[in-house]
């Protein structure tokens, strides 16, 4: 099974860095949960962030952020729309159930009929 993610949303913030304080370098990135396997493809409900600077290449993790940066964060966490959590059945998959439902019909076949 692999994860991986898609990105919903990313934004530049005018805040000050609070490592280097520049206020050009901050981005505010939402991003979703994908799951894959040889079966299925699904897009979870879960949604992560990330704040990172990139004038001094740091992340910034929330017990740095001031109360301006949480205000931004909270603001554009509630403006986000995620995709609808769902699961999608690969070919392989729906060659199983087809399979398995020829199987059960042979043998309710047979059931019926033993003498064939």
């Amino acid at each position: 099974m692999s994860e991986s993610f898609i990105k919903l949303k990313e934004v530049v913030l005018k805040n000050n860095c609070p490592e280097c304080y520049s206020v050009e370098g901050l981005r505010l990135t939402f991003q979703q949960k994908i799951k894959e396997t040889k079966f299925y493809k699904s897009i979870t409900s879960q949604v992560i962030h990330s704040l990172e600077c990139k004038v001094c290449n740091t992340i910034i993790y929330p017990v740095q952020w001031t109360d301006d940066i949480e205000r931004v964060f909270e603001y554009q966490q509630k403006a986000i729309k995620p995709k609808k959590a769902s699961r999608y059945l690969k070919q392989t998959s729906w060659i199983g159930i087809l399979l398995f439902v020829l199987v059960m019909a042979v043998i309710a076949f047979l059931a019926i009929y033993p003498n064939l």
